[in-house]
């Protein structure tokens, strides 16, 4: 069984504005670790455990902020493990742990960004690299979002809001003049990236609803399904031939 007591919840809550503590199902919370939370506003959640595996390290005492902290025990560490890697700050967690596996599709996610404005730059689309550039901008905001722990700011790609790319993607016969297409080798090469491009936003937006409940990040949660309608939209306006034939 898992223990949260009040010191681990000092070593964790660095964030004085923290409005909640998350803690796996099961755990047990020790009396003065609940008043230590009560006392400060922030409420407790319980979510699903975590498969990431804690690791039994020997704690370093009087090490300060000199050393590392193991999220999970909340112990110092005088070294980084090399199975392991910084959540925030010094606070270190597996390299399996839902919100690492997120930041890695958000990189592969910008990677791929960047060969698909490479290919509209050779085929001369620079309207497209622009627009692509709207979506690599947002891309790189929600990872320093999530690694930060800021809030997002409104989302506007295109000149669309939320609302709107929301729209604009689920009714594509009114905006493009035809139905949703199906992808295929026929529409050339950029197409297909664009399509590829699609399937990795998806990819990443299914790490975040893995990494986030809800009500922990819904801004980020959001956000990532509106950037897969964005990809979605431009493979339409390519379609409809409106970065030219």
């Amino acid at each position: 069984m898992k223990i949260l007591n009040e010191n681990m919840l000092r070593a964790a809550l660095l964030d004085r504005s923290a409005k909640q503590y998350y803690a796996d199902e099961g755990t047990f919370v020790t009396p003065l670790a609940r008043e230590y939370l009560r006392d400060r506003g922030i409420e407790l959640v319980f979510r699903p455990e975590n498969t990431a595996k804690n690791m039994p390290y020997t704690p370093i005492p009087d090490r300060g902020e000199k050393t590392y902290v193991d999220f999970y025990s909340g112990a110092e560490l005088a070294e980084k493990p090399e199975r392991m890697t910084h959540l925030f700050a010094n606070r270190l967690v597996d390299k399996t742990h839902p919100r690492i596996e997120f930041r890695g599709k958000l990189d592969t996610l910008q990677g791929e960004l960047i060969l698909t404005q490479t290919d509209a730059h050779e085929g001369g689309k620079e309207q497209l690299v622009r627009d692509l550039g709207e979506i690599l901008s947002l891309a790189r905001e929600l990872l320093g979002a999530e690694v930060t722990g800021r809030p997002l700011k409104e989302i506007r790609l295109f000149g669309y809001d939320s609302d709107q790319l929301r729209n604009v993607s689920h009714n594509v016969t009114e905006h493009f003049g035809f139905q949703h297409p199906t992808p295929s080798h026929e529409m050339g090469r950029l197409a297909a990236r664009l399509n590829l491009l699609r399937a990795k936003t998806r990819e990443a937006e299914l790490a975040a609803e893995h990494a986030f409940a809800e009500n922990e990040r819904g801004d980020i949660l959001k956000a990532m399904n509106r950037l897969s309608s964005a990809v979605y939209i431009l493979f339409c306006r390519l379609l409809a031939g409106e970065y030219g034939k």
